[in-house]
């Protein structure tokens, strides 16, 4: 029985069904708008109202905790420095949900969730948690470098090849004592 299960399931694993509240709830602040399932909007919206209650709050308590959500630092940054100014009088309502055609392919219906009032917004820098593993490894350019085609027309040194090594020869294995029918 569901006693006091609040929530849908979606038909996925509970950390599977958190993650894609993350990723949508990230999307949401990213973007203002995003098109997804009416059921999913509605979840997303329940989640939206907390998160953008805790930008209200403004402390540094609630940004850890809205950063343990959202999946990008910028956009929690976002989410605290202007979400959260858009509605400060504001006591709830913060997300709209507009009903779209079925999908087409499974005929599941589908929907905007945005947020109300929001203004334009520009788009979000993405953060790349750990930059020197992205560095661009290319080759410097040395001020004594050849021009490419003197490079190709320069000869090429052969490389050397190393002669196969001789396999060891494995010892003959020893015979094995036959036992005689009869014989103690």
């Amino acid at each position: 029985m569901r006693h006091g299960n609040v929530g849908r399931n979606f038909g996925r694993t509970s950390s599977h069904r958190k993650m894609m509240g993350r990723m949508l709830a990230t999307a949401l602040f990213m973007h203002g708008r995003i098109r997804t399932t009416v059921p999913k909007a509605k979840e997303l919206a329940a989640q939206a109202a907390d998160l953008i209650t805790l930008a209200k709050r403004g402390d540094l308590h609630a940004r850890r905790q809205a950063e343990a959500i959202l999946l990008n630092e910028s956009v929690t940054k976002r989410l605290f420095d202007t979400v959260a100014g858009w509605y400060k009088t504001r006591q709830g309502g913060y997300t709209r949900i507009m009903l779209l055609e079925n999908r087409p392919g499974d005929n599941a219906p589908m929907a905007y969730i945005e947020l109300v009032d929001r203004q334009p917004m520009g788009p979000v820098k993405v953060v790349v948690p750990n930059k020197k593993k992205f560095k661009n490894k290319g080759v410097k350019k040395d001020k004594d470098a050849k021009p490419a085609a003197a490079k190709a027309a320069a000869p090429k040194p052969e490389k050397k090849v190393a002669a196969p090594k001789p396999a060891a020869k494995k010892p003959a294995p020893a015979k094995k004592a036959v036992k005689k029918k009869g014989s103690k």
